[in-house]
């Protein structure tokens, strides 16, 4: 039996894009496209807190956010959290960005493809 490890990657994310046909090349194409993250800045008004038994990024994301799926905005504003989990370590101290409306539209500016 083969022990499977699944790996979340902080800072690239595949998605699967497709070319619309055109005249010249009447058959789409596949492809994959890294995700590029915005660099988050340090603010006064960031919270820290200390992590606890159990915390999870995404469970964290969803209380101070209100939306679990921006994990990825705790995770890219603490390198030092490892790379392979969604698990900080017991007593990390997390750094919270407060300016998460900012960074998820500059996130959406990064990632906008004029295909």
């Amino acid at each position: 039996m083969t022990n499977y490890k699944k790996y979340f990657m902080r800072y690239i994310y595949n998605n699967i894009l497709t070319t619309k046909p055109t005249v010249q090349n009447p058959k789409s194409i596949r492809y994959l496209s890294s995700t590029r993250y915005p660099n988050i800045p340090l603010s006064i008004n960031d919270r820290y807190i200390y992590t606890m038994r159990g915390d999870r990024l995404d469970n964290l994301s969803y209380k101070f956010y209100g939306n679990s799926s921006l994990w990825w905005i705790l995770s890219i504003a603490n390198p030092e959290l490892p790379n392979d989990s969604l698990y900080p370590t017991i007593g990390f101290q997390l750094r919270i960005p407060s300016n998460y409306k900012q960074i998820v539209s500059n996130f959406d500016l990064l990632n906008t493809n004029n295909i």
